[in-house]
């Protein structure tokens, strides 16, 4: 198989992982969600009728109830880049003297994430199955909806998943930097299959590194998309997080404002959305990590 194919598959295979990592957000009424809505709709013109109905129930449960199925997914996927990290990319690394310190980080970063993936996803989000206490989305990542109990265990998860994956994606493009640089490979030539000579190019030097080291380029370029992806994400749950919202109240606000500016007259004023619950970023934060617990304050009444 040439270069072309297998680097066509590796696109392929990349782009398949991103669209994964974005419908499967589990963000009810966002942007990922109606992506799902328009994967749905595109569906029912090649779906037999008998079973369009079927199939919406299937991914709508999937997608908004409470399920195992992304859980294993993402300690899969988990799996997966770590394995790679510690069999190839940190051997090759401590061959390049690489601190042991900076080795050693995405580790460091998995055992805290994982900590708090496991209180995120057990930690009773409010009044769960019946009315969430600052009910925010359902995460199938962590199979548990996100509410005042565990919003702050879900924000630190977030970040050590983003620094995770910021953290080997930075760790492998140094070690491939390193294999170009120690080797003088820029400074070489090659013969192509006319038998004429040229100069190392960049065309070249990927075709050669994905050649050479396939596993760690695909993994190298998962975990820059996710990188890019978790880093968007996370600063918009920052974002939410300093203003005192959570996401399904952003999403209501931007579809109100949307639905007044189709019925209000050219001559009439824009209606602008007003967020009556910021206190400060201070108490916003607090109100975070210290939520109002409902059950005490109605025992004190």
């Amino acid at each position: 198989m040439d270069f072309l194919s297998l680097f066509i598959i590796y696109l392929l295979l990349v782009l398949g992982s991103v669209v994964l990592v974005c419908i499967c957000s589990g963000r009810k009424q966002s942007f990922p969600a109606r992506g799902l809505s328009c994967i749905i709709q595109i569906s029912s013109f090649i779906t037999p009728t008998w079973l369009q109905r079927p199939t919406q129930r299937v991914l709508q449960r999937v997608f908004h109830t409470r399920s195992c199925l992304f859980v294993v997914l993402h300690l899969a996927l988990q799996v997966a880049v770590y394995g790679e990290y510690s069999w190839e990319v940190f051997g090759y690394c401590q061959e390049l003297e690489f601190s042991i310190h900076y080795l050693l980080l995405p580790y460091l970063l998995l055992a805290v994430n994982m900590g708090f993936f496991i209180l995120c996803s057990m930690t009773n989000p409010g009044v769960c199955n019946s009315c969430i206490h600052r009910f925010d989305h359902h995460c199938v990542w962590v199979n548990n909806c996100i509410g005042a109990f565990n919003t702050r265990y879900f924000l630190i998860y977030l970040l050590t998943l983003t620094a995770m994956a910021a953290d080997l994606a930075i760790l492998t493009s140094a070690f491939f930097i390193q294999v170009v640089l120690l080797s003088n490979m820029m400074l070489g030539s090659y013969i192509d299959d006319q038998g004429q000579e040229h100069a190392v190019e960049i065309f070249f030097l990927i075709q050669h590194l994905f050649l050479t080291f396939p596993r760690i380029v695909f993994m190298l370029g998962f975990v820059i998309v996710l990188s890019l992806v978790l880093g968007a994400y996370c600063c918009f749950t920052l974002y939410l997080a300093l203003t005192n919202q959570t996401s399904n109240e952003w999403y209501k606000a931007r579809r109100y404002e949307c639905s007044c500016c189709r019925t209000l007259q050219p001559h009439d004023k824009h209606i602008v959305y007003r967020n009556i619950y910021f206190q400060g970023v201070l108490v916003n934060l607090k109100e975070i990590f210290k939520p109002l617990n409902l059950y005490k304050e109605k025992k004190k009444t």
